[in-house]
């Protein structure tokens, strides 16, 4: 069949992230603009009075227009919830139900389809708000069979699917942590491998130490999978020296640094990717992204979507809370939260408007995409186009 080439016009204000584009800054941005979508990608962008023509035409009707988000760090395939656990933290009540492990005994007892429902609700949540590409892990099966099925499931809905064997040391294993890590670095990695692209541990003080990471991420590599890393969430640590050392494409949650991990990540490849829903959902320190990208480091902000420290699959709310409490100003979040996604994903064909580009937008029911930090918990996102068709 001919693909059908598409004019959207009248959109009041085009983040493109293409510096050649309008202003010149990083967002590129595009007043008074046009986009012809040919097919799955983008064949065209510029001023609306200069728009060649098109099969179809779509009016944006003066809303401004923005790249799908690109939601880079998720943990969706679960199931249940810890309500009683988040109800308890907020009331500064005690509460020992077992965290990671409440939700591990849940996973393991749900079927695939529970599983997959799942995984479909929460993603079409996080469609309507704007978000067209996503990573999301395994993590709450630790054995074989739960984290292979958990990424087969992620991977009929996702190609950035990532094997998190490595989330906390399994209950089955809690007087033998080193036969854990041969068990991950062994037979669950055989088996997840053919079914991610990436492989991440969890490198903190009650999960996996430096040494036990470095074993883990070098033994996924080996199989084909590139890593990445969650670092220094809770405390100072080795997780993201080992992420830049081992060219890790992210370093997820950075809020505790020293001067050297700033450097590092500022002189090497690996992007720092900030989780603010979980300082908000547990209370914690901020993350300080002013300090990092002062620095020259790349930041990338995403929802950390899990039913324990950050059950919000609101990319908006998220650049809400780094303009407010991060330090970033609206212009940096938003580039974070498209551009800043693609490239903790190492991805080139998404994060941006511009020819090539698959064909990925978000309409906000506003005239500027600044709004999404100006008004908090509104349902800005009115539209949302992938790979050139409206899904939302």
């Amino acid at each position: 069949m001919p693909r059908t080439t598409t004019l959207i016009t009248n959109i009041a204000s085009l983040v493109t992230n293409d510096p050649s584009q309008g202003d010149g800054t990083p967002l590129g941005l595009l007043t008074d603009a046009a986009v012809v979508l040919d097919g799955e990608t983008i064949a065209w962008v510029g001023p609306a009075a200069k728009a060649p023509s098109a099969d179809e035409t779509h009016d944006a009707q003066g809303r401004a227009a923005i790249p799908g988000f690109v939601d880079s760090h998720s943990h969706l395939v679960f199931a249940g919830d810890r309500t009683q656990e988040f109800n308890a933290r907020m009331s500064g009540r005690a509460y020992s139900a077992g965290g990671i492990r409440t939700t591990v005994a849940a996973t393991r007892a749900a079927t695939d389809a529970e599983l997959e429902a799942n995984l479909t609700h929460y993603l079409a949540e996080a469609l309507r708000q704007g978000t067209t590409t996503f990573e999301t892990k395994s993590g709450y099966g630790l054995n074989t069979e739960d984290e292979s099925r958990a990424l087969r499931i992620a991977a009929r809905h996702t190609d950035e699917v990532t094997f998190l064997g490595a989330h906390i040391v399994s209950p089955d294993f809690a007087e033998d942590p080193a036969a854990y890590v041969d068990l991950v670095t062994g037979e669950m990695l055989e088996a997840c491998a053919p079914h991610a692209r990436w492989v991440d541990v969890f490198c903190e003080k009650g999960a996996f130490d430096g040494d036990q990471a470095r074993a883990i991420l070098t033994a996924g590599k080996a199989k084909g999978l590139h890593p990445r890393i969650h670092a220094n969430q809770l405390s100072y640590g080795p997780g993201v020296q080992l992420a830049v050392e081992l060219d890790a494409a992210s370093a997820d949650h950075c809020t505790h640094l020293t001067d050297q991990d700033v450097d590092a990540l500022a002189n090497g490849n690996t992007v720092a990717t900030l989780l603010p829903g979980a300082e908000f959902s547990t209370r914690a320190e901020w993350p300080d992204a002013r300090r990092l990208l002062d620095a020259g480091a790349t930041v990338a902000l995403s929802t950390d979507c899990n039913p324990g420290s950050s059950f919000t699959s609101s990319v908006p709310f998220c650049i809400a809370l780094a303009v407010r409490d991060m330090g970033m100003t609206p212009d940096e979040a938003i580039w974070a939260a498209t551009a800043g996604g693609a490239k903790a994903l190492r991805r080139e064909d998404i994060g941006r408007i511009a020819p090539g580009a698959r064909a990925d937008l978000a309409f906000l029911d506003a005239p500027s995409h600044v709004h999404l930090a100006y008004r908090p918990g509104v349902p800005l996102v009115s539209e949302v186009w992938r790979k050139g068709a409206r899904v939302a």
